[in-house]
């Protein structure tokens, strides 16, 4: 199924760290943010990586602290084929351009989540940026091969080279 990516990047002028995805999943998209699906691991790994905690399980609580910590977010890919959430069945893909981002922001950091995700950046996003990213784990439910606790040990590149 062709899939139009939807979500605006999250961020403001102050942002340091870019954590960039490969494609929304089907739960994000409904609820028209990042990493909504209630088994993705992201949020609760950020909140050990900085030992800080989001307040409730809202958008607006999840963008606090976001801005808190001076990440943005978005994703690798502007549209693409894909099969549900799955990052295996993409293809036709479109990457996103990072240009107005990381000229309305502070980045100084790039982390991509999933080989794809990593991949992606490398091949078509770099070569403009030329800003090296940084592999983190995968922290998508399909990814329960890795335990939580190296996914938390994996992320903590995040804040220490903020």
């Amino acid at each position: 199924m062709k899939v139009i990516h939807l979500i605006k990047p999250y961020y403001n002028s102050d942002s340091e760290i870019l954590i960039l995805g490969s494609m929304p999943s089907v739960v994000s998209r409904e609820k028209g943010f990042y990493y909504m699906h209630p088994q993705n691991r992201f949020w609760p790994i950020l909140e050990c990586v900085f030992n800080d905690t989001i307040k409730d399980n809202t958008i607006e609580a999840k963008k606090e602290f976001l801005l808190k910590h001076k990440i943005a977010l978005w994703d690798t890919i502007k549209s693409c084929e894909i099969d549900k959430s799955s990052d295996s069945s993409i293809k036709n893909i479109k990457v996103n351009n990072l240009n107005k981002l990381l000229k309305e922001t502070n980045i100084k950091y790039i982390y991509t989540l999933g080989k794809k995700s990593y991949d992606l950046y490398n091949k078509y996003i770099y070569p403009s940026t030329k800003i090296a990213a940084t592999y983190l784990y995968s922290t998508s439910p399909a990814n329960c091969a890795i335990s939580f606790d190296k996914i938390v040990d994996n992320f903590k590149v995040i804040n220490k080279e903020k």
